[in-house]
């Protein structure tokens, strides 16, 4: 049985899937597994995940909460490790993970740094928001880990039923304050990965902080999240 299960929910990223692919190609671990649970994609991801080595699963329900779910039912690994499919991990991503989880840890997290070339702001907002705000979220108490760098012990995950797919957006923040009870939660700053800043190019600085930033004082006061989160291309 491999010690890591990395699971990737993927829905038409031929154009994006290949950056996970070399990230894991280069790890210095090598004791781990990749599931990619695929939302029925019409493009070649499949095709592309299969060729790297990864076991595939279809899954037919809609969110990302159910894709990772669906992932994760299947993981033989005793540490799952939840990246996007727009994410390229560092070359010691999963060995980090290996050698916190367990002993109290119950789950852990990193920075996440810009994929392409970007404005120093938007460079900033990614230092801001995944180092700063995260690192503090987790040493006050209220963690909030971004689901594209998240490793957790798999029996804790399977204990809080995993992520809650009645969330659409806000499933990752629910599920590490989900998990906080179980044990200790730790920022690792070797454990980085890049991920793609095609939503800020997108949506723009403020329009991505006004909907994030929305969206958690929904979650706090209601419990509930904002019910979409439209597919960047």
């Amino acid at each position: 049985m491999p010690l890591i299960s990395v699971i990737i929910p993927t829905l038409n990223e031929e154009k994006y899937i290949r950056y996970a692919f070399d990230g894991l190609k280069a790890q210095t671990f090598r004791d781990f597994e990749v599931i990619v649970s695929d939302k029925e994609s019409t493009d070649k991801t499949r095709q592309i995940a299969r060729r790297a080595g990864a076991k595939v699963v279809i899954q037919k329900k809609a969110g990302i909460s159910a894709g990772r779910n669906a992932g994760a039912k299947v993981a033989k690994g005793r540490i799952l490790v939840f990246i996007d499919a727009d994410t390229k991990p560092s070359k010691n991503l999963l060995k980090t993970y290996s050698e916190a989880i367990g002993n109290g840890v119950i789950a852990a997290t990193g920075p996440i740094f810009p994929l392409e070339k970007v404005s120093k702001s938007v460079y900033m907002g990614y230092e801001f928001v995944s180092g700063i705000f995260v690192e503090l979220s987790i040493l006050f108490g209220v963690p909030s880990i971004v689901g594209s760098n998240f490793a957790i012990d798999r029996k804790v995950f399977e204990k809080v039923r995993g992520f809650d797919e009645g969330l659409i957006t806000y499933e990752d923040w629910d599920l590490s304050r989900r998990v906080k009870p179980y044990g200790r939660i730790e920022y690792l700053k070797g454990a980085y990965v890049n991920a793609s800043a095609r939503r800020v190019e997108a949506w723009g600085i403020g329009g991505y902080f006004i909907f994030h930033v929305g969206n958690m004082v929904k979650y706090q006061l209601f419990r509930s999240a904002h019910k979409s989160y439209p597919p960047i291309r």
